[in-house]
């Protein structure tokens, strides 16, 4: 009977749902399983003996330079990521940020009046500002940071800036006009940039600057220093014996630290000053030294304990051919002896 017919159809159709349903059970039932045994192969490792090792860490990344490269020394006390500068004491200058359910962000902030557009600054340029900003530069206080800004020349300065870091950018010539009336200027770090041309006077007439930091750049002539100079580096560049002005350093008696190592090099620039700490010559073409480069071989009572280390390893240069150069030194240089 028709009945009978769709009683049977529908028996089946269950029977063939049942059937399915097993079918499809089975799998997420092993699927379900599978964690616990993927778990389990954790269970045997003893994570209380793990110790990393970094003996071949070495090998891989050069960490030598690492606190040259970045050394932020002039903040004190450490600004944290996220907070902004501090408040200036005047509270006119303050931006009104009005009320908002947002965060505020930090923005170039300009004292133009309220119906006037405010000035665009060129591209790298720092304004003093009451909360200092900059649009690729970043002013804290007066340390202006420019780090990897695609920069081809030094921006515009607050006249208050003391510490300037422009590494790893492109700039490739320094005027004398970019540090024109920063009096206050301590410290300027150009790392890794295309330098081939410095002028003359570009760090003479900074009465404060202590540190100048231009290693990996494309230098063959050094400029003038100031006499305020404590720091110099100028490694891995390409300056010749004849790129330095003669007896560049004899009337520096504030410099301590001497460094022009992966040079060209011929002689060790002489006289050196007094003050004198740190002497870093190596991978340059020394091959000779006069018995006066170190020592006075006149005044057998000289000592100089300050001048502690002196580095002409990986030049041409056999030490021990000049025995008389090292009288007065409180240690040997590092080089060759043989």
């Amino acid at each position: 009977t028709p009945a009978g017919c769709r009683m049977r159809t529908l028996a089946w159709l269950g029977i063939a749902s049942l059937c399915l349903g097993a079918a499809w059970a089975v799998p997420a039932k092993e699927e379900r399983r599978k964690p616990k045994a993927d778990l389990a192969l954790y269970e045997n490792l003893d994570l209380d003996n793990y110790d990393p090792t970094l003996d071949n860490y070495g090998e891989i990344l050069d960490l030598s330079n690492y606190e040259e490269l970045y050394d932020y020394g002039d903040l004190a006390p450490k600004i944290e990521v996220g907070t902004l500068a501090p408040r200036p004491k005047d509270p006119a200058a303050l931006p009104n940020l009005g009320v908002t359910a947002e965060t505020p962000k930090l923005q170039p902030l300009t004292t133009a009046s309220p119906g006037r557009p405010a000035p665009i600054p060129a591209q790298g340029e720092c304004r003093p500002l009451a909360l200092p900003s900059c649009r690729l530069c970043l002013c804290i206080g007066t340390s202006v940071y420019c780090d990897d800004a695609d920069l081809e020349h030094i921006p515009l300065l607050p006249p208050e800036t003391t510490y300037l870091y422009a590494r790893f950018n492109r700039i490739g010539t320094i005027r004398a006009s970019d540090f024109t009336g920063l009096k206050k200027l301590k410290r300027i770090d150009l790392t890794s940039n295309f330098i081939s041309w410095a002028d003359a006077d570009a760090f003479r007439l900074l009465p404060s600057l202590q540190e100048l930091i231009l290693p990996e750049n494309r230098l063959t002539a050094l400029p003038e220093l100031p006499h305020s100079i404590v720091r110099l580096d100028a490694r891995l560049n390409r300056i010749p014996s004849t790129g330095l002005r003669p007896e560049a350093f004899r009337d520096l008696k504030q410099l301590q630290f001497l460094h022009l190592s992966d040079n060209q090099l011929d002689y060790i620039p002489v006289p050196l000053p007094e003050s004198l700490r740190s002497l870093h010559l190596q991978n340059n073409n020394i091959q000779t030294m006069h018995e006066n480069t170190f020592c006075d071989s006149q005044d057998h009572s000289q000592i100089r304990r300050e001048l502690e280390d002196i580095r002409l390893d990986g030049n041409p240069i056999n030490l021990s051919l000049f025995p008389n150069a090292y009288f007065c030194l409180p240690r040997l240089p590092t080089g060759r002896f043989f």
